[in-house]
């Protein structure tokens, strides 16, 4: 049987980690080394690197800093930001990326989750999808989720999964930060849909609904600020997903 995942999220601005809620209000989390050695450390299945202002300020991820978080991993490493076409994804597989997150740039041009498959493999390439509720849909919001695209969000995920992305980071903007648990609902029908592995991610705040994201099918479950301000330990929550009969890597 398949390991569930713990990933922790670095949401990286101006070089510092940052946390927020609801994709605003942001506050510093540390170092992104630090962070990415003690998650390491600490029992992480994964880790995930997102430069969340790269895209709006119209520039690539921080290459060097994705090589100095590389060098203290053993784990896989998905990094994301600023991604828009094929010899961005060599330039962060090169620098220690295991996988690449694509977000605003394959709402734009679709063919470029299909071009990275190829010559990469799917399982380099994960979708990131933001979703929020607008007008009762949930929609897919791009750029750090301060633009609404008219993607709707189940079709959306089904399409990636068509074009040959390997997993769906699928995040709720609208739980997160919120600490209130995971969309299940929402999640629960994508987890249906596609025949790929899908991260929830977006409202972690008690080991309670990490278990009620893995019950209902999720593969993975990342959070961030759980893990950045010391409010629970990797250690406890494997400890008790474990107890709760939920097959993770100790």
């Amino acid at each position: 049987m398949v390991s569930k995942r713990i990933i922790p999220c670095l949401d990286v601005k101006d070089g510092r980690v940052t946390k927020g809620t609801n994709f605003i209000n942001l506050r510093d989390a540390g170092s992104a080394v630090e962070l990415a050695d003690k998650y390491y450390n600490d029992g992480a299945d994964e880790l995930v690197f997102l430069d969340i202002t790269a895209t709006i300020e119209k520039r690539k991820t921080l290459l060097e800093l994705v090589k100095n978080v590389a060098q203290v991993l053993r784990i896989p490493f998905t990094v994301g930001g600023g991604i828009s076409q094929l010899n961005d994804i060599e330039a962060l597989l090169r620098a220690g990326a295991d996988k690449v997150s694509l977000n605003s740039s394959i709402a734009a041009n679709p063919a470029l989750i299909t071009d990275a498959a190829k010559r990469f493999g799917s399982q380099a390439v994960v979708a990131a999808i933001d979703v929020k509720t607008s007008a009762e849909l949930k929609k897919v919001f791009v750029k750090g989720g301060t633009q609404e695209t008219e993607l709707e969000a189940i079709s959306w995920c089904k399409k990636v999964c068509e074009l040959g992305a390997g997993e769906i980071l699928l995040t709720s903007m609208d739980h997160d930060g919120t600490k209130e648990g995971y969309d299940l609902e929402f999640l629960s029908k994508i987890v249906k849909e596609v025949s790929i592995p899908v991260i929830a991610s977006g409202g972690a705040g008690k080991p309670e609904h990490f278990l009620h994201a893995f019950e209902i099918g999720v593969d993975a479950c990342l959070a961030a600020g759980l893990f950045h301000f010391n409010e629970l330990s990797i250690v406890e929550l494997k400890s008790f997903l474990k107890t709760n009969g939920i097959n993770v890597r100790l």
